[in-house]
């Protein structure tokens, strides 16, 4: 009987050390990767700022911008509310400095990019 008792205890032993190793390459992939899977106005806003942003913002969960002076787009919500930016997306992004382009997004766009920032808030 005490034979029977060890073969389950055996057979855990592999299941319990996968779970291990499983948690331990999660725990090491970074927060974007961890992270719910995004919505697809906010797969698509995403998209639009890594190509339209991300020379000068940092547009991820993690990282430095590559302009020190660019804010990355994680903290915008710590500045203001989110949806507040709609109206400037509409009107077109204009800023004092001359290495900041000007956008004007169409409302879908506004509402991509709004969708990917506020995925950035969790």
């Amino acid at each position: 009987m005490p034979a029977i008792a060890l073969q389950p205890a055996r057979q855990s032993r592999p299941r319990v050390a996968l779970a291990a190793a499983v948690l331990a390459v999660w725990a090491l992939l970074p927060q974007s990767a961890r992270s719910e899977p995004l919505s697809p106005p906010a797969q698509r806003g995403q998209v639009f700022v890594r190509t339209n942003c991300s020379h000068c913002h940092s547009v991820e969960r993690v990282g430095e911008s590559p302009l020190r002076v660019a804010p990355p787009f994680r903290t915008l919500h710590e500045r203001y509310p989110v949806e507040s930016l709609q109206e400037s997306l509409a009107e077109g992004i204009v800023t004092g400095h001359p290495s900041m382009p000007e956008f004007q997004l169409d409302p879908g766009q506004i509402a991509d990019v709004i969708a990917y920032l506020k995925s950035l808030e969790r």
